[in-house]
């Protein structure tokens, strides 16, 4: 018969924490174990033998004593399944045989934090640097609610998860984005699981892993002729916003990322030639003149760039294009206003809205998709379906305004 009990040591002096340890006996062999976790005698519950639940404290310190609890839960409980594996080989063990197994099992121990960082600069070796930045988006958002405490991959249970996503909730965050940081963290866990870091115990099996459908933006083609007839020869910034939206239209709805990164030598022959960074397909344009005319306006790139947006090749890339759509996507609010566009106007809409004209003039499904560079043609009755949406809204709200 073994029994684990937490105890707590009281400090001499009553203004210094004690220290809680765990009393493991077998065979009436009594043998302790430090946990190195510390609190006041005044947060120890005598009575029941745990760390106290309530307590008349500052809402910061109930909050890590509850993190405390957990912790140690978890090590009560890893101690209990290394007497549970001692027990099922049937040997003899002793006290001190159960004091080694757990001290050799926590050294060996890779932290939750840890191994997301590990894995986020694996991505970015592999050259995946949206997947790394992810990681390191989750790593942040799940290390503040954990208010910087670590832990490890056995700890995260189907609770733990779930308190995670009402933590979210609690933020005012929408459900796509706490379903993004739920992926990303089920993703992670399970290659733990692949590593052996963890038994599968599927602890996301209660939280939304789900993408909602969200309202996609697009603007007619009287609208984009609007945009391109505007005058803007004393207004650089904004005339250069405009011809990046208007050149990702003309190629179809081409993405930020995919005109940041498009070379010189990927236009040949009258075609343009690229491959998607998001989906890794191949897709081939026919060079348009209009194409060319925005092309004509600007110096040549000193980069492998065929577009002024990468300028510098010092290892920086990512940050110019960042910055550069951040700065793109400001300007083409003024933009809109000016051509009297009530859409919120980004780099984005241009894509949306080559989608939703060209369904307009009844382009079949698998010519849209293979044009946008999909998948698959559901990813492409999804994108459409929800424009689809836009559009009948305006066409009720046209209707009610003639009443």
């Amino acid at each position: 018969m073994t029994s684990i009990k937490l105890k707590f040591r009281a400090h001499t002096d009553s203004k210094k924490e004690g220290a809680l340890y765990f009393r493991v006996i077998h065979d009436r062999v009594v043998k302790q174990v430090k946990t190195g976790y510390r609190i006041f005698e005044y947060e120890w519950d005598k009575q029941r033998g745990e760390i106290v639940k309530e307590f008349p404290l500052s809402a910061a310190r109930n909050e890590a004593l509850k993190i405390l609890r957990d912790k140690v839960l978890w090590e009560q409980r890893k101690l209990g399944q290394i007497v549970k594996s001692f027990e099922n080989i049937g040997k003899p063990y002793t006290a001190g045989d159960i004091i080694h197994r757990y001290k050799e099992s926590a050294s060996d121990k890779t932290t939750v934090f840890e191994y997301i960082h590990h894995q986020s600069e694996r991505m970015r070796k592999l050259g995946r640097v949206r997947t790394s930045e992810t990681y390191q988006q989750t790593l942040h958002s799940f290390m503040r609610f954990r208010k910087g405490v670590g832990l490890y991959f056995d700890m995260l249970d189907a609770d733990m998860v779930e308190q995670y996503e009402s933590y979210m909730r609690a933020k005012c965050l929408s459900r796509n984005t706490t379903s993004f940081y739920m992926r990303i963290l089920r993703c992670i866990y399970n290659r733990a699981v692949e590593d052996g870091l963890v038994q599968q115990s599927n602890p996301f099996k209660r939280v939304y892993t789900g993408v909602d459908k969200t309202a996609k933006r697009a603007i007619s083609l009287k609208e984009i002729k609007r945009i391109k007839e505007l005058d803007l020869a004393n207004k650089p910034d904004l005339d250069f916003a405009r011809d990046l939206f208007l050149f990702s239209f003309y190629l179809r709805g081409m993405s930020f990322i995919d005109l940041a990164y498009l070379r010189k030598k990927d236009l040949a022959n009258g075609y343009v030639n690229y491959i998607r960074k998001k989906t890794g397909q191949q897709l081939t344009i026919r060079w348009e003149r209009s194409m060319q005319e925005i092309i004509d306006k600007y110096p040549e790139n000193p980069t492998q760039c065929l577009l002024p947006i990468i300028t510098k090749q010092d290892g920086m890339e990512r940050r110019q294009y960042l910055n550069k759509i951040l700065f793109v996507n400001r300007k083409l609010k003024l933009i809109a206003r000016q051509a009297k566009i009530f859409t919120p106007l980004t780099m984005y809409v241009s894509r949306h809205s080559w989608a939703s004209i060209a369904k307009s003039k009844n382009v079949p499904l698998s010519v849209i998709s293979e044009g946008m560079g999909h998948d698959n043609e559901e990813t492409t009755r999804i994108y459409l379906a929800s424009i689809h949406t836009n559009q009948i809204d305006e066409a009720n709200s046209r209707i009610l305004n003639e009443l």
